[in-house]
């Protein structure tokens, strides 16, 4: 059996969770492996056969999503070409983490599309959601990546297709220990903000993975470093606390740990406003803004003793199996608008992925 599984390489959540489901795949059948995106600063230690640009969010540094330069960066000409370049019929099973050049590929032509994403479970009815609406945010969850069928990860098993997230083996096996240090992850914001901040809590040292410098540096109490997985793995495997984005990835390993959390979702990131509604739910502290109006919060939140006991076992070659005795028989979809929808670039940009990048140009 040809497996192809297409990773979304915006981030490094996607990318995390992967180390540990390409091991599985490649028991199960002749896997190639699919990365789109720019975004990311992970290297998979696996054979890429497929490399695109894709359509990637490219991270602000003021708490949220870059519009202009997400918009300016989208290419639909490219895009579609790297959609018609794929040839998605080699393959007897498409497994997709949001990773939009193969999910369109298989809508141009007909295929299953199998998505097995944390998104897959966040657009599901019964996941919580935050209580102020975003069309926008949601259009685009539905829409970046369509799949035939959707198994999702997500912090809770809210419902029979969702499950509890992949724990990559890096974390699972590690000894958590507290070095009294708090390790922070907040790529759409500026290192000049986060220093301003957080050195006001003085009796703190903060370990900040920083996307906006290759450097090493320390202001104050904050040691700046690039992101770097070793180094980063290190510092949270020893850390007292976690304070980071509302991704997936990073809380959900936070919590296996059992260490301390605080999550601040990205501005205008739909997906994140729904992990912080859900961990919320499970009493995780979550912040609006990195903002020194915040830092009694902070403050508080560092001499906390509170820690959430959740256990996450590892069942992730157990839901590979099921999902791959489910689909290896798969028929295609039978719907001819599916194809016809985007049979040039300028259908494509008619098509409900590039009204999408038409309207985030506002």
């Amino acid at each position: 059996m040809k497996i192809l599984y297409a990773i979304q390489g915006t981030g490094n959540g996607h990318l995390s969770r992967a180390l540990d489901i390409i091991p599985i795949l490649q028991k199960k059948g002749e896997l190639d492996i699919l990365v789109s995106g720019i975004q990311a600063d992970l290297e998979l230690p696996y054979p890429v056969k497929y490399k695109f640009k894709g359509l990637s969010f490219i991270f602000g540094k003021k708490g949220g999503i870059d519009l202009l330069a997400t918009y300016r960066k989208s290419n639909l000409k490219k895009l579609y070409a790297e959609i018609k370049s794929l040839p998605i019929e080699a393959y007897d099973l498409v497994i997709n983490d949001f990773e939009p050049v193969s999910a369109w590929a298989c809508k141009l032509k007909h295929k299953p599309c199998i998505g097995m994403s944390h998104q897959a479970a966040v657009i599901n009815a019964k996941s919580p959601k935050p209580k102020k609406k975003d069309p926008l945010g949601k259009a685009i969850l539905h829409n970046y990546a369509p799949v035939t069928q959707a198994y999702g990860f997500h912090f809770s098993a809210y419902d029979k297709n969702i499950f509890t997230p992949v724990i990559r083996s890096q974390v699972r096996n590690a000894i958590p220990n507290n070095q009294d240090h708090f390790t922070v992850y907040l790529p759409a914001y500026s290192d000049k903000r986060i220093i301003k901040v957080l050195s006001e809590i003085k009796n703190i040292q903060w370990q900040v993975f920083s996307k906006h410098t290759k450097k090493e540096y320390k202001e104050k109490n904050i040691h700046i470093r690039p992101v770097n997985n070793e180094a980063f793995v290190e510092s949270f495997i020893n850390c007292t606390g976690v304070l980071c984005g509302a991704g997936f990835e990073t809380p959900a390993e936070a919590l296996f740990l059992k260490k301390k959390l605080m999550v601040i979702p990205m501005k205008g990131q739909y997906e994140q406003q729904c992990n912080a509604a859900a961990l919320e739910q499970m009493g995780v502290p979550t912040l609006k803004s990195l903002k020194s109006k915040h830092l009694e919060k902070i403050k508080a939140w560092t001499n906390s003793q509170v820690l959430i006991s959740i256990n996450y076992p590892d069942v992730t070659e157990a839901i590979i199996d099921s999902i791959i005795d489910k689909h290896r028989k798969s028929d295609a979809p039978k719907n001819p608008e599916i194809g016809d929808a985007i049979s040039s670039p300028k259908k494509l940009k008619e098509a409900s992925l590039g009204k999408i990048l038409e309207e985030t140009r506002i």
